[in-house]
């Protein structure tokens, strides 16, 4: 017997995207849309008749909002939802923030030149369909919860790093982590699978709530202690040495695991130029991206942290890793960023004797 298709419904104003979308998810085997709505107040009602196991959401709709609609979503009834989004600067903003609220992912809103890249946006949106389909929802932080404690600063070196890859459910994930970073904690390089346009925002938004200081990378520029620098979405990201220093390397090279940025490009650029001085962390994620880099950084010496199954938005990118023997812990979300401060200060420890 046949697996049952995932169930989509489709929310959005615009009748040339509601069609295009159903006719998209409609063209893959193992999904269906079984609904169409104009608006969330149609949507909620048609969501009680078909029990969709995933929802796509346009922000910009006529009689509520789409992040007020996901808000209320999230806190009654969560399910997994994927953005539909404009690539602008104002549309990274609102999805970022649908990220913080509870939505799994986002995709970029079809237009009528999007069918010159039909084939290569369906495969996208079919993935992405997927991955939220066996996603875990979770509902957003509370708006008034206390703020992050601070971790004690680790005693080490400026030699010292924190390398981190994710993908779905990972913008969340990495504020997790990051937030309760003291000022003067390692450098941190990330690779977030994102597209160009986003991750300016998503630095920024970091930015603003760690102690830390968050950017997007640069290419040429020397890592330092305090600072975490992230992947731009459209440039793989790598570790490289200028004379005693580190410093961001930038290639526009094609995908790899059909990403760029891909995880498993910074993690082998980690395990080349700093060895046993780095520690790998690979959080939430569809697909395999980062599993064959964090082994590589494991068999270098360094310390490889994999994110557990019931913290993951999405588990399979920390699967394929402990399936591959990257990971020397697998370690909650939660737990992650104390871990890894510890992981630091007794590599350096270790060092110094």
């Amino acid at each position: 017997m046949s697996a049952a298709k995932i169930k989509v419904l489709c929310i959005d104003d615009s009748a040339l995207s509601r069609n295009l979308m159903s006719e998209i998810i409609n063209s893959h085997d193992d999904m269906e849309v079984v609904a169409l709505a104009p608006d969330p107040l149609v949507a909620r009602d048609l969501i009680k008749v078909h029990n969709p196991d995933v929802l796509t959401l346009d922000v910009e709709m006529p009689r509520m909002d789409g992040l007020d609609f996901l808000e209320r979503l999230m806190r009654l009834r969560p399910m997994p939802v994927l953005m539909v989004s404009s690539l602008t600067s104002a549309g990274s903003e609102v999805t970022l923030r649908a990220l913080e609220l509870g939505a799994v992912d986002f995709i970029e809103k079809p237009s009528l030149g999007i069918r010159n890249g039909m084939l290569e946006y369906s495969e996208l949106i079919a993935g992405k369909v997927r991955a939220a389909a066996r996603s875990r929802p979770r509902q957003a932080r509370a708006e008034n919860a206390a703020p992050v404690a601070a971790l004690r600063a680790p005693l080490m070196s400026s030699e010292k790093l924190v390398i981190i890859g994710a993908s779905t459910g990972g913008t969340e994930a990495i504020r997790t982590v990051l937030e309760p970073l003291p000022s003067n904690s390692p450098a941190i390089l990330i690779a977030q699978h994102m597209p160009g346009g986003f991750t300016r925002s998503f630095a920024a938004r970091l930015d603003r709530t760690c102690r830390i200081s968050v950017k997007e990378a640069e290419a040429g520029e020397r890592i330092l202690p305090g600072h975490a620098y992230i992947a731009p979405g459209d440039a793989h990201l790598a570790l490289a040495r200028s004379g005693a220093n580190y410093v961001v390397h930038l290639d526009d090279g094609p995908p790899v695991n059909r990403h760029r940025p891909s995880v498993d490009v910074l993690f082998h650029s980690a395990a080349r130029h700093a060895g046993s001085n780095a520690v790998g962390v690979l959080l939430t994620g569809m697909g395999k991206d980062g599993a064959a880099g964090l082994l590589a950084m494991r068999r270098a010496g360094a310390p490889t942290i994999a994110q557990d199954e019931a913290s993951c938005v999405v588990f399979g990118m920390p699967r394929e890793a402990i399936a591959l023997g990257g990971a020397s812990e697998v370690v909650a979300l939660d737990e992650i960023a104390p871990r890894v401060m510890h992981l630091v200060e007794a590599s350096g420890r270790i060092q110094r004797v």
